[in-house]
């Protein structure tokens, strides 16, 4: 097999208070955030991944940086740059490697963009959701809409000429026209990408909890194709599932997720995926969730966890990152990404390509119109 591109997931757990609708690993940061302690425990855990792997650090360039959260704007630039410093000096950062990093319009500050600049970092994602000062409100957002373009204007200023904007679709109540002026208010903006993604009810969420109103399937879908149809008319190109960028902006980072590349995940929660080029062993990892353990831990076999992915599982976890792209794969890179022949993914290609699901373009096999609707259904004609 050959070295696949490798990223570096860094996640900073705390937001200011939790949003009704995130299932993701976040935590409100309370009074205090212990900023240098967790700083030197991801340096620590990063020296005790490298132990395990050696070639990974000297092998491989990471090709980009994902800071994500939580909020990981509410650090100090200066601890972006300690960890960007670390990594360089333990691994290979690419010279024109992209590193992103997520940021909340209600924590947004001038001078705090200016050093995460300074630090390194080259690319924003804004968190903005919506402009609607009424859908702002149920999705718990800290920000208005007068932040968020204040926000994208210190961007901006800075000098980020990269950065995305966050916006979801199917809010309490919303209606058509509401996200045509959502996604004009967008577009205007002039952002490199937008992730243009619905709204669902997560398990373990105050909104599965307590479900707010929700338009109906058909009123979403109507919302759901006018946000695009807008997109598009605006120069915006759907390359993933909610994924839109202006030419030559795709997310490099996100792209490796989807292209099965392998990525390092540090910090409380995070997930990676790692192979061995000489065995073509493929390994997803974890971390442990709640901070504290995790400051606790980092450094020791106790701060995560690792499950090698089955020679059976392997064709599904494929399909699973690279049939979200629009431009779908080319079939030899099953070999190259997971050391298994095409050949493995029939029947169900065979069935897929029968029902209209899937196409073939050349060597390449992309989801049709009708499978990228419903992906998950194509996905079941691969399960072992």
């Amino acid at each position: 097999m050959s070295l696949l591109p490798l990223s570096l997931y860094i996640h900073l757990p705390w937001c200011v208070r939790k949003c009704p609708y995130c299932d993701f690993n976040s935590h409100m940061a309370g009074t205090a955030i212990p900023e240098s302690a967790y700083v030197q425990a991801l340096l620590t855990d990063l020296d005790w991944e490298l132990a395990q792997m050696p070639d990974l650090g000297r092998e491989r360039s990471v090709e980009t940086v994902f800071f994500g959260g939580g909020t990981p704007s509410l650090f100090a630039p200066e601890s972006i740059a300690t960890l960007l410093d670390g990594v360089r000096e333990r691994m290979k950062l690419a010279m024109e490697a992209e590193i992103t990093l997520e940021a909340n319009p209600g924590t947004a500050e001038s001078g705090k963009f200016l050093g995460f600049r300074r630090a390194g970092v080259n690319r924003l994602s804004l968190g903005v959701q919506s402009f609607h000062p009424g859908h702002l409100r149920a999705l718990g957002r800290i920000h208005g809409r007068e932040e968020a373009l204040a926000a994208v204007a210190m961007a901006r200023d800075t000098g980020f000429d990269n950065f995305n904007l966050d916006l979801m679709f199917g809010l309490p109540g919303q209606i058509v026209e509401e996200v045509e002026v959502d996604v004009l208010a967008a577009t205007s903006l002039e952002p490199t990408h937008i992730s243009f993604y619905q709204l669902t009810l997560e398990p373990n969420t105050m909104f599965h909890r307590n479900p707010p109103p929700l338009p109906d399937e058909e009123r979403t879908w109507a919302i759901q194709q006018a946000g695009q149809a807008l997109l598009a008319e605006r120069g915006f190109e759907r390359y993933e599932i909610s994924a839109y960028a202006r030419l030559g902006r795709r997310c490099r980072h996100n792209l490796n997720y989807w292209r099965f590349g392998d990525y390092l995940g540090l910090g409380a929660g995070a997930h990676g995926k790692l192979t061995d080029p000489s065995s073509g062993r493929i390994v997803r990892t974890w971390k442990i969730r709640y901070p504290q353990h995790y400051l606790d831990a980092a450094g020791t076999e106790a701060a995560g966890g690792k499950l090698a992915v089955s020679g059976e599982q392997l064709p599904v976890e494929f399909l699973m990152n690279h049939l979200r792209l629009k431009e779908g794969f080319p079939l030899p890179r099953l070999r190259e990404c997971t050391g298994l022949p095409p050949e493995v993914l029939e029947p169900g290609v065979g069935q897929c390509l029968e029902d209209g699901l899937l196409e073939r373009v050349g060597e390449y096999l992309r989801c049709t119109p009708k499978g990228y609707d419903f992906l998950d259904e194509v996905l079941q004609r691969f399960l072992p």
